[in-house]
């Protein structure tokens, strides 16, 4: 039996766990999904805007992959670092280790004003709107006026809508009470 574990359960981790249930050459395979976060489904959870229902449906067939008897999703691991997993460790339980993890850090920017108080990363504003167990839920103050998003990329325009909806609008989304004010 072929026993692979893959790091990280966001759909680049989750699909990996499907190709290989789908693979035809090993017939028998367990595979272990762990993540350092308590749930799974990664940027899917935790990174796409609360308005965009379609995509954060996607979880749905992520879930189909994790409940199938041969795959099992260990939250709460982390791997490497003093007090994670040692990869070494990994590479002796398992015949093959997979990681499907993205970036840990933000990259600055290198503008003038960067570390200023009040401006902050994309990264660490979607935690907080999305409720990311890393994000404090006060860890915004709702009473700026205006704001300056820079970038045109996919997560820029979605830190656009989210900033530019009201409370009502996103209500009936899973935005966390604390994001609506």
């Amino acid at each position: 039996m072929l026993r692979v574990a893959v790091v990280g359960s966001g759909p680049s981790g989750v699909y990996t766990a499907q190709a290989l249930l789908n693979q035809s050459l090993v017939p028998e395979v367990r595979v272990h999904v762990l993540d350092r976060l308590p749930t799974p489904y990664g940027l899917v959870r935790y990174g796409v805007a609360p308005d965009h229902e379609k995509i954060k449906s996607l979880q749905n067939s992520l879930r189909a992959v994790l409940e199938d008897e041969r795959v099992t999703f260990v939250g709460h691991v982390r791997i490497g670092g003093a007090d994670g997993v040692p990869p070494a460790r990994l590479a002796e339980l398992y015949h093959a280790v997979v990681y499907c993890v993205g970036a840990a850090a933000d990259r600055p920017l290198a503008v003038p004003g960067e570390e200023l108080p009040g401006s902050c990363s994309a990264t660490r504003f979607v935690s907080w709107y999305s409720a990311h167990p890393d994000s404090a839920p006060d860890d915004f103050a709702l009473r700026a006026r205006s704001a300056v998003v820079i970038g045109v990329g996919n997560v820029a325009v979605d830190v656009a809508r989210i900033l530019a909806r009201g409370a009502d609008e996103l209500r009936a989304t899973d935005v966390p009470r604390a994001a609506l004010g």
